[in-house]
Order: structure tokens, then sequence, then C-alpha cells
């Protein structure tokens, strides 16, 4: 498919994605893949400066069937419509296949019970618009067109979507609730984790005490962004990792069957229909 723009002196990539058809980050990947040309010449930098009048075009490439294979596996589905639908993914499922785990993911699974999914995510990441750890169980947002994918995908980057966990963390906190403003990075001793790290990317976490225990702590912890590992990391960097945790934990802590941690609410507002919406999924692991 060939769409064109008219330069307005905006940037690249945000040109591209004024309309809504696409998210400003899939214009960028466009873009970079010489998907585009402005005046007859490909343009592969997504911060270059368009010139009132320009031409542009843009040629969608098309979309190839995915690889990964529907599967019938158990998986719950509290919402669904013709545009998006909200799942609960359970503790220890892969979001998306990759190296290693091939199959039994989330997406196997919902290329089995969905009755389509956005391309944007990719050959191997249909409708995926965010994602959880393996091991967190919990809400995931999924689109079934890509218009929908790129709405949401905007209301994630604009952190206009809501998302609240439970923890159950080490220890207890000295506060009632506070607030966690530290920057993540790649660990640069351990290429699997990530750290607060000054020159990392900013990111905020805020939590409240729901329960205390003798020698542990359940949390209500929302997320302003959503970093890779954020609140593993940001709760670790307090002394308070999250039970059950092998990367982030220490030797004292109690043991935990799981990962301790848990999306429990999802708010966002539809893109069809502007509704905002908001779902729940009871914590596996305490009783509030």
């Amino acid at each position: 498919m060939i769409r064109e723009f008219t330069g307005d002196g905006d940037r690249l990539d945000t040109l591209l994605s004024k309309d809504g058809e696409i998210s400003r980050s899939r214009a960028a990947a466009l873009i970079k893949e010489g998907c585009v040309t402005v005046d007859g010449k490909i343009a592969d930098k997504p911060s270059l400066k368009t010139n009132p009048g320009a031409m542009i075009v843009l040629t969608m490439p098309e979309l190839k069937p995915a690889k990964a294979e529907a599967q019938d596996i158990p998986l719950e589905i509290l919402y669904q419509d013709a545009h998006l639908a909200v799942v609960v993914k359970p503790c220890g499922m892969v979001v998306h296949p990759a190296a290693g785990n091939d199959d039994g993911t989330l997406v196997n699974a919902l290329l089995y019970h969905l009755d389509s999914l956005s391309g944007i995510g990719g050959e191997m990441r249909p409708g995926i618009v965010h994602r959880l750890d393996k091991d967190t169980s919990g809400l995931m947002l999924v689109a079934k067109d890509d218009a929908a994918h790129a709405a949401l995908s905007d209301q994630l980057a604009n952190r206009e979507m809501e998302k609240h966990y439970r923890a159950m963390v080490y220890g207890k906190m000295k506060e009632p609730n506070g607030e966690i403003e530290k920057p993540i990075g790649r660990s640069k001793n351990d290429r699997k984790k990530m750290a607060v790290d000054e020159n990392g990317r900013w990111a905020k976490t805020e939590w409240k005490v729901l329960k205390e225990f003798s020698d542990r702590t359940l949390l209500d912890v929302h997320i302003i962004t959503g970093r890779t590992h954020q609140i593993r990391v940001h709760m670790s960097s307090m002394g308070h990792p999250v039970l059950g945790d092998v990367l982030y934990g220490h030797k004292r802590m109690p043991s935990a069957e799981r990962l301790m941690l848990h999306a429990y609410s999802l708010a966002f507002t539809h893109p069809v229909t502007g509704e905002r919406m908001q779902f729940f999924a009871p914590c596996p692991f305490a009783e509030e």
C-alpha cells in the first residue's frame, strides 16, 4: 500500500503518524527500513525536518502471515470486540516466540482463541501492544487491527494508559506510600539484568502499602513509565526486592513459589468508541 503526504516542517516520523493510522515508533521503524521517500529520494532518518510542500511517499510493506502457530492453550479472555482484547497471562508463560521458546507462548494462544490480530507487532508478535515478563502474571492488552494498535501504542507512549500491579516485597516499608524516581539502563555487569544507572532512561514508580506481614509487605504499585524490569529493579534498589525474584533478590529473602508480581488493573481509552475502560484481575498470591 502506498500513502502520500505533504511536508509541513515537522519531523518525518511525526508527519507520518499524524493521522493516527500508525504510531510514531512504527513510522520511525518504516523510515529506517527504507520505506519512505522525500521528493523521490529515500529518507532513512526519522528526525529529518520536512520542507513545506515536499512530496513524501510511504510504501507500506506487505504483511507476512505470522510464523507462530495457533495452539489450543487455555487462556482467560476478560473482554474482546472487533478492535481489541484484554486477556490474563498466567505466570510462567512467555509472551511471544523467541529462541528457546518456539511455542506455548501467549501469541500461540492468541492465534487460536482470537479471530484476528494486528500485524504491526511483526510476524512473531502480532497484536502485542505491551509486554509482561515470563514470570509476571496478569492483564495484557491485545490489538486486533492496525489502527487500534497504533492508537493504543500512542496511549502507552504518552502515559495515558494506567497500570497497577500487586507486588509482595521483602521486609516492611518505612512509610505507607512513596515513589521511586531513578533512571534504569542495561547492567554493565550482567547483560541479562537491568540496573539503576544515571545514564539510563528516566523511570518512575509509585507504591502504596496494602497489607503488612512479619517479613513481607503487599504493595499496590503504579508504574508511570514502562521500563524493562522496572518494578523489580526499583524495589530491589530500595532494599525490598519482589519475593521469588531470582535476578534481583538475595538469599536472606523468604522462599516463594513464584515471582510475586501481578498486573492487577489496566485502564485505557477505547481507540474507536472513546470510552474509558478499566479491567481487574484478582491477585493469585494474596488476599487483600
